[in-house]
């Protein structure tokens, strides 16, 4: 019964999105208010049934009703309450029930806000969401039913269905497989919903941004509306790619954080043209410039969103991300092409219309830097999108499936990063509107004579890799420049108003928060720098099997194997647990205990590494070869990965820099 009625929720709820498209449309050019009203209502209903689906979903996963597929393949007995509940997200359908969900939260909220000024735009914004909606319920409701319950039919088979086959008799398994043991980490607990919470509030600024266009609003009133709309887009887009790294760092047992798979770089790629757009906006709001290049880059994103879902949801790659083979890819296919083509179709009507106010007068302008900067984050999307793709087109082509892997990632995006950070230190030094080669000059060599000071300190300490060289000199260079951007508007503040230099710098950052909250953001960026140079630089690697009683060397550290213990645990795993003494100079650091996890349920397997962190470097221990370990030696692989915590301290910094960016100093219509 209940799972009738969570898919007759989805049903009304698709009846609903549909109607609320076709009610804006016809209230837009019969010029009527009341079915404009009807549409807007139509999608604040939308919200409170999907929820009451999704919450019925989630009883269903906690009562463990095992006669429904989607609840059996990602729930058992022994997973705890926080898990079943997680579970949601845990597989193929529950995961577009999730994306449903958080949609219909973001479009039902833009339509709350006041639109008295705005309001030739709502239908479209309505129409936007609604057809983003509308196509992933769709595939909730024909695809991916998340309420099919199993059947025994008369050959034997097992199949799940909403409705019984003919002759079949309903079977109630007595337990479920368990959700994936790699999606038990607390990062995937949190990783997914921070990721479509960036995917689905992109959907808004691209819905204004349709709206501007099909209303032929060309001036910069679209973009002053989703200004939060996009960072806090942004911004869990960034916390979901960096929760990912971390389960990636803790659960996959390679001892990296970053493995350039084409799941986890589809999910790079709307974050590439969502940071460029977010930077180029500024233009278009103090300059009039970009105007045709921001409506480019906020379709490209929503473009990049979909495709991004695609390959995790079609099963086009083999990816530790990705779900399994469905049936859903052609349709995701198509509706990307059909959004994408009418998008541009749109935009190149409205060209002309969106030409800039003022012509960009010099290449040393803080507007040149910003449109460098957004041409570097093109060329790596450019790389991204071949490295994606080229598998596929190789197997057209040729029927052989050629993988891209990391080396062509790092070689072809590393000098396009190494040019961003360089970009990120020279631009706050630029001047809108005009700038000369010898006062940009006069400028740099400020933060310059540090940073060079800094690459002779390291030469001194032995420092000879050339890669490491330029990359800590330009995280010099922009912490540097960084500094002298608060030091410099504090002074002037101090000078001018009497006040102490702090109470200047906190009154300055409060004013400007947007400006200042943005350094903070560049600073969280190459303090993660620092970690992502330590590991791919300095990285070092060794593997050996031994005995009880004997060391493994690596980094000046000894590492001493004293005992295996294998034993049942609690929640239905059988724990495979190494004890490893760490000692370094002779001195005993502490212990550590490797492990892998074995769940009978679903019988597989998850390696658990055994990790020792400081800021200055982490030591990582995985047990391989699980089947050649015994109680009397065992295969350890050990991971030197020197700095790699910086790379989470910044995470920690850039969700502060964040919100001194977004905190309004009052409130604002726009959000």
């Amino acid at each position: 019964m209940l799972a009738q009625f969570g898919i007759g929720m989805f049903l009304l709820t698709f009846l609903l999105a549909l109607f609320s498209v076709g009610a804006a449309v016809a209230g837009y050019f019969s010029k009527s208010d009341r079915l404009v009203e009807a549409a807007r209502r139509s999608m604040l209903l939308i919200f409170p049934l999907i929820t009451v689906a999704a919450l019925t979903l989630i009883y269903l996963l906690v009562t463990g009703h095992y006669e429904i597929e989607y609840v059996y393949s990602v729930t058992s007995n022994d997973m705890p309450f926080y898990l079943k509940v997680t579970a949601l997200w845990g597989g193929q359908a529950g995961s577009l029930v999730l994306w449903s969900w958080l949609m219909s939260a973001f479009a039902s909220a833009v339509t709350l806000r006041k639109w008295e000024r705005d309001r030739e735009l709502l239908p479209w914004v309505i129409v936007v969401t609604s057809v983003t909606l509308a196509f992933f319920l769709s595939l909730t409701i024909l695809y991916e039913n998340p309420f099919a319950r199993w059947w025994q039919t008369t050959a034997g088979d097992f199949v799940p269905r909403m409705f019984a086959p003919a002759g079949a008799v309903a079977i109630t398994p007595m337990d479920g497989q368990g959700l994936n043991p790699l999606l038990r980490h607390p990062g995937m607990i949190v990783h997914p919903p921070m990721l479509y919470l960036g995917f689905v509030a992109f959907v808004i600024p691209y819905a204004f941004a349709i709206a501007a266009l099909v209303t032929g609003h060309s001036d910069d009133r679209w973009i002053r509306l989703t200004r939060r709309w996009t960072l806090v887009a942004w911004v869990f887009l960034s916390i979901g790619l960096v929760l990912g790294m971390r389960w990636a760092y803790d659960v996959l047992g390679w001892g990296g954080y970053w493995a350039w798979d084409p799941v986890e770089t589809a999910s790079l790629m709307p974050w590439l043209t969502g940071t460029a757009f977010l930077h180029s906006v500024m233009i278009q709001e103090k300059r009039g410039m970009f105007k045709q290049w921001n409506m480019l880059l906020i379709i490209l994103t929503y473009a990049l969103v979909i495709f991004g879902t695609f390959l995790t949801r079609s099963g086009v790659f083999s990816s530790v991300h990705a779900f399994s083979q469905s049936a859903i890819g052609p349709m995701f296919f198509a509706f990307i092409g059909i959004t994408f083509v009418t998008s541009l179709a749109l935009l190149i009507y409205r060209w002309k219309d969106l030409r800039a106010e003022v012509e960009m007068r010099s290449l040393f302008s803080r507007e040149a830097f910003f449109l460098l900067n957004n041409l570097l984050f093109m060329g790596i999307l450019i790389v991204c999108f071949w490295g994606v793709v080229f598998p596929l087109i190789s197997e057209l082509v040729t029927g052989q499936k050629v993988t891209v892997g990391p080396p062509f990632y790092q070689r072809a995006n590393g000098p396009l990063f190494g040019a961003l950070m360089a970009i990120m230190g020279i631009a706050p030094l630029t001047a809108w509107g005009g700038s000369t080669a010898g006062t940009l000059g006069r400028m740099l060599w400020k933060p310059a004579i540090p940073s060079l000071l800094t690459t002779v300190i390291l030469l001194f300490l032995g420092m000879r890799n050339w890669i490491a060289l330029i990359g800590f000199t330009l995280v010099a260079f922009v912490i540097f420049v960084t500094i002298y951007e608060f030091w410099s508007g504090g002074r002037s503040r101090e000078k001018k108003f009497k006040e102490n230099f702090l109470v200047a710098l906190w009154q300055l950052a409060g004013r400007n928060r947007r400006r200042y909250g943005g350094y903070l953001i560049h600073l969280s960026m190459v303090v993660m720098a620092i970690g992502i140079l330590g590991i791919e630089v300095y990285r070092t690697t060794t593997q050996k099997t031994l005995a009880v009683g004997e060391d493994i060397q690596i980094a000046g550290y000894t590492l001493r194997y004293n005992s295996l213990a294998q034993f049942p645990s609690t929640d239905g795993r059988f724990v495979t647990r190494a004890n490893m003494s760490v000692f370094r100079d002779g001195k005993l650091l502490g212990n550590l205990y490797p492990r892998y996890d074995y769940y009978p349920t679903s019988g597989q397997m998850m390696t658990v590494a055994g990790v020792r962190s400081t800021l200055a470097d982490d030591l990582y221990v995985v047990l391989v070869n699980w089947e050649n370990v015994s109680l009397i030696q065992a295969p350890f692989k050990v991971y030197h990965n020197p700095l790699i915590n910086w790379l989470w301290i910044g995470s920690l910094m850039f969700i502060l820099g964040f919100l001194v960016a977004a905190w309004p100093s009052r409130p604002e219509e726009d959000f």
